[in-house]
């Protein structure tokens, strides 16, 4: 499940307080974003340690500026609050599960 949050400050705790967070990057009015949401929201309900949260860049766009984020819909994945996996506007879902499946074994194993 992905958590819409709003907050820059939320957003860096949750880094920090979590072994692994997803943040997805995406909006209303972005058709792919959209689509793509239930998808992640797919391979989230795999991986029940892994954090998600949702940032609607329409509403939060300091946020998303301050991550680089220039086009959506973006994914990022945190592992021990570093930036591990970026995916940005093109996303194979399946590649991203691979990716993300490699690190969460590598940390819950």
């Amino acid at each position: 499940m992905l958590n819409l949050i709003d907050s820059k400050e939320i957003l860096e705790k949750e880094i920090i307080d979590n072994e692994m967070v997803l943040v997805y990057f995406g909006g209303k009015s972005c058709g792919v974003c959209v689509d793509m949401k239930p998808k992640v929201e797919n391979i989230l309900s795999k991986y029940s340690k892994i954090k998600g949260l949702y940032i609607d860049v329409e509403k939060s766009n300091k946020i998303a500026i301050g991550y680089s984020i220039f086009t959506i819909p973006a994914i990022f994945l945190f592992v021990q609050g570093k930036e591990t996996i970026r995916e940005v506007r093109h996303i194979s879902i399946r590649d991203l599960d691979t990716k993300i499946d490699r690190y969460y074994n590598m940390i819950f194993g």
